[in-house]
């Protein structure tokens, strides 16, 4: 077993990002909801409490099952885990008079193993609506700002340590290192969760577990569903049967590419066209998400009759990842749905497979580095994501056969133009949009009245947050010069400068 970080899970939009600091490090942490904890074993060899939305003075704040000033390992505290600490011991913590939110910089009053090599005067950043007044007794405050006497602070005699700021963020120059001072300094953590490892003991649980079973997979090309399929293969060989199904809404070409990579690496996999059918359903609808559950019943229907034909699989593989998992529980109850997740949500009740997720435990930057350990090829392993509906999706307002050759024809040429002048790798996520408006135009001595092109191209480490790319003006002038004048139909074309937030990545 690893050595283990448990994050206290308060309802933090940045606990994620908590993690993943962690993870960069080689040290395996989990997330748990405050009021669904895990027992605390030898391996737990530290816990962070998140921030949250709520505030320690409500009467309903978030409290979690667990005796921490009791307990032998180390205790980080992250804004209102920090004041949940405050509060909670003694002291008095009361609503501020206005928020402090935003960048602020440190003074560092007493030297501890927790801000060592941060210099006086490093950027952090704030988020929250309390003040801390009142410190427990037997305490230390180990740093401060401008604006609040209280920016960090320790419990004397225990390994208890708490911040107001979120180190977790980039925001916050040197909060890695803190993580770090925390984690390996504080907790003794040595960092032996690698890709290596990670290989090796996936590879090692799956040929236990699945033995000589059959494993059937959905397939779709991107990097989770691929490198999970390369850890089963690797287990169990052709007992792997993979299905790739073209939904009809996938990039151009992309169905017989990737269908040509999987075989050409020796993974066994049956490929599906069922194109005609998912495009006939899709006809003539608009709304987003009723696109979404269309594509996806669709998709479990064709599966199921894949999968059906493979009469001794006793194992479903999926490439679902760790932020799938996290979301799967709420802190406060079922979460609001912004959108379906495009993962398979569901398959026939008559099915009775059992899963087999290797990546579960994984985030996505993680993914691709358990995949070049592997060596899954780059033309796999650096794909841009791609959402489960595709392109139909990107076409706003109802699907045809006929837009939907459009919008191919036009992300084709923008997604290969990045990739010739250099720009592909730099960027998380790209594609064209085809909007439900026609614009005048004038080409040649001829007034038009066509279609609008929108290109967004995102930069981000892991799709919670992005920035819209500052690409080159000439190159989204050589772009969009060839758009109109290569695809039928398109006399416009614009570029999305939003960012996320508060606009998505992806448009429906």
């Amino acid at each position: 077993m690893h050595e283990q970080i448990l994050i206290v899970d308060y309802g933090s939009q940045f606990t994620q990002l908590i993690a993943r600091r962690i993870r960069e490090s080689n040290i395996y942490c989990e997330i748990h909801p405050f009021n669904h904890l895990p027992e605390i074993t030898d391996q737990i060899k530290g816990i962070i409490l998140s921030g949250s939305p709520s505030s320690v003075t409500e009467d309903n704040a978030p409290i979690a099952e667990l005796d921490v000033m009791n307990l032998s390992i180390p205790v980080l505290g992250l804004c209102y885990g920090a004041q949940f600490l405050v509060a909670s011991n003694g002291g008095s913590v009361q609503k501020s008079t206005h928020r402090e939110y935003g960048r602020a910089n440190i003074t560092i009053q007493q030297d501890d193993n927790l801000f060592q090599g941060i210099e006086n005067g490093s950027q952090v950043w704030m988020s929250h609506g309390d003040t801390i007044l009142d410190m427990p007794n037997d305490t230390t405050v180990l740093a401060k700002t401008n604006s609040i006497p209280v920016a960090a602070y320790k419990f004397n005699h225990r390994n208890i340590y708490a911040v107001q700021f979120h180190p977790e963020v980039s925001h916050s120059i040197d909060g890695k290192l803190l993580l770090d001072n925390f984690t390996k300094l504080i907790c003794g953590c040595t960092g032996d969760w690698t890709p290596a490892h990670f290989v090796t003991e996936s590879v090692a649980y799956y040929k236990d577990l699945i033995g000589s079973d059959k494993v059937i997979m959905g397939l779709s090309g991107g990097v989770d569903s691929s490198v999970a399929a390369y850890i089963l293969h690797r287990a169990i060989g052709d007992n792997l049967i993979g299905i790739f199904v073209n939904n009809g809404v996938l990039r151009k070409d992309e169905y017989r590419d990737v269908l040509e990579a999987y075989q050409g690496l020796g993974l066994n996999v049956i490929g599906v066209d069922a194109s005609e059918l998912f495009i006939d359903r899709l006809s003539g609808i608009s709304d987003p998400e009723t696109k979404r559950k269309i594509i996806g019943n669709t998709f479990i229907e064709v599966f199921d009759q894949e999968a059906s034909k493979i009469s001794d699989a006793k194992w479903l593989g999926q490439g679902t990842i760790y932020p799938d998992v996290i979301e799967s529980v709420s802190v406060n109850g079922p979460s609001a749905t912004i959108k379906s997740h495009h993962n398979v949500g569901g398959l026939p009740e008559d099915m009775d497979l059992k899963l087999a997720e290797p990546l579960r435990l994984l985030f996505k930057d993680e993914v691709r580095r358990i995949g070049a350990e592997l060596d899954v090829p780059p033309v796999i392993l650096e794909r841009h994501p791609f959402p489960g509906p595709g392109l139909a999706i990107r076409i706003i307002g109802s699907i045809h056969k006929q837009n939907i050759a459009t919008l191919q024809e036009a992300d084709a040429i923008f997604i290969q133009e990045l990739k010739n002048q250099g720009f592909y790798h730099d960027i998380w996520q790209a594609g064209a949009i085809f909007l439900p408006i026609q614009s005048v135009g004038v080409m040649g001595d001829e007034r038009t009245y066509e279609n609008v092109i929108a290109l967004r191209a995102v930069t981000s480490v892991d799709g919670m947050t992005a920035d819209w790319a500052d690409l080159p003006h000439s190159f989204l002038a050589s772009v969009s010069n060839k758009i109109i004048n290569q695809v039928k139909g398109i006399n416009r074309v614009v570029y999305d400068i939003s960012s996320k937030p508060p606009a998505t990545i992806e448009w429906e």
